[in-house]
């Protein structure tokens, strides 16, 4: 017994140590971080960093998940940025803003280069609602938001699921407003086609005109990722009984409108060169429906023939579903990334989900952060760090272990590492 112990803490060991000349290659590499939550420019403000904000749901009565409290990783990512240590929580919530204050005035306009290039990110595609002047290519790509296109009738039934639901659907409303101002209406049109036409398209066309290199759907928040085909028609004359009726959409009624709506502005993103990224697997909030987030419900999507033009990323890998993700990157035009899984698990862990993707199809992985407002002295900046450190210690142990493994050599991890963070997502994005 006493040697089989040996043995897994030996095998354990063995399996979390990273070549030192690869992961000193891979710390080189300037990368793209395929999602970011950038906070900007009034960072005590800002709402404009999430159409879905976490902090705006109701206050946790659990504690958050461990790798995301405060402690070592915190005191780490400090020292890198700021040269010093918080003890506790409070202090960091104390010191943060004078740190940050002082980095602020020192670089001027050049604070956010400055935090991509403490974590050796060279451009970030920033998810925002609205993009900020300070966030400017090449550093910056803009990713707005697609989920309030579909709920344009009345939400209060769904508004009932959950007290998360409640909250969420009022920001949709909100960014939904904007929309339908921005595209000079002020209520959905009469028909499903006038609605297409006035307001799905026009906003697509807007967003790519200013310089945005995908969309966002943050769907699971509020429904299952289940966007079955729909016909015209029978979306036609849902959408005519529903939006005609003073009172809630029947809701197998208003499900035909939404799917119909996701296939309409996946194949218009397509069109227009926009990749579409998708929030998978878990999300914040107490009453969030994990089951509906799995990415295998997207296989009615992801098998379209005439989706095959667009571009997906499932984000997140899918997790806690990420074993299905090797089965769903061999599609042509599907992709995923590492976003918050870098800041959910150690990079052991990280490294032994990742490796399974890396067999399958590395030219379909991404590196991402998920870098946001996380808590305790955890803001985008400090994520982003974090979660570039993090994710580069993961791909440099799944990297040596296949080497360790003779399933390739070192040219080739160098390779798969160069195209994990950066050489895949210039070529899905079209960037130098």
């Amino acid at each position: 017994m006493r040697l089989l112990a040996t043995w897994l803490l030996l095998s354990a060991a063995a399996f979390a140590q990273a070549d030192p000349a690869l992961l000193k290659y891979i710390e080189s590499i300037p990368a793209i971080d395929n999602h970011a939550h950038v906070v900007a420019p009034d960072m005590a403000h800002d709402k404009g960093y999430d159409a879905l904000r976490c902090d705006q749901l109701p206050q946790p009565t659990t504690l958050p998940p461990a790798n995301l409290r405060f402690g070592a990783s915190t005191r780490a990512t400090w020292k890198a940025l700021y040269g010093t240590e918080p003890a506790t929580p409070e202090e960091a919530d104390a010191k943060l803003p004078q740190l940050q204050g002082a980095v602020r005035k020192s670089q001027g306009s050049g604070y956010f280069g400055w935090v991509l290039k403490k974590a050796n990110v060279a451009t970030a595609l920033a998810n925002r609602t609205a993009m900020a002047d300070e966030l400017k290519p090449p550093n910056f790509r803009w990713v707005p938001y697609a989920d309030a296109l579909l709920f344009p009738l009345n939400n209060s039934a769904l508004k009932q699921a959950t007290p998360d639901r409640n909250a969420l659907f009022g920001m949709e409303e909100e960014l939904l407003k904007r929309y339908f101002a921005d595209a000079g209406i002020s209520a959905p049109p009469a028909t499903l086609d006038e609605y297409v036409e006035k307001l799905v398209r026009p906003t697509l066309d807007r967003q790519k005109a200013a310089g945005a290199v995908a969309i966002k759907f943050e769907a699971a928040y509020l429904r299952p990722l289940n966007f079955l085909s729909v016909g015209h028609d029978a979306a036609a004359a849902a959408y005519a009984r529903s939006v005609s009726a003073n009172s809630p959409p029947v809701a197998a009624d208003y499900t035909l409108v939404q799917n119909y709506l996701f296939h309409e502005i996946a194949t218009q993103a397509g069109k227009l060169g926009l990749v579409v990224h998708i929030h998978t697997g878990t999300g914040c909030g107490e009453f969030f429906d994990d089951r509906g987030s799995n990415p295998l419900m997207l296989s009615d999507v992801l098998n379209d023939p005439s989706l095959r033009s667009t571009n997906f990323v499932l984000l997140h890998g899918g997790s806690p579903f990420h074993w299905n993700i090797p089965s769903l990157i061999i599609k042509p035009n599907v992709y995923v990334d590492t976003s918050v899984m870098e800041l959910m698990n150690s990079p052991a862990h990280l490294a032994s989900i990742l490796r399974s993707w890396l067999e399958f199809m590395p030219e379909h992985v991404l590196f991402g952060t998920d870098a946001s407002p996380f808590g305790p002295g955890m803001g985008w900046e400090e994520t982003t760090w974090l979660g570039s450190h993090n994710a580069r210690q993961a791909v440099a142990i799944a990297l040596t272990q296949m080497m360790t493994d003779k399933v390739i050599d070192a040219a080739r991890a160098r390779e798969i590492a160069d195209g994990i963070f950066r050489a895949n997502a210039a070529k899905l994005y079209g960037l130098k």
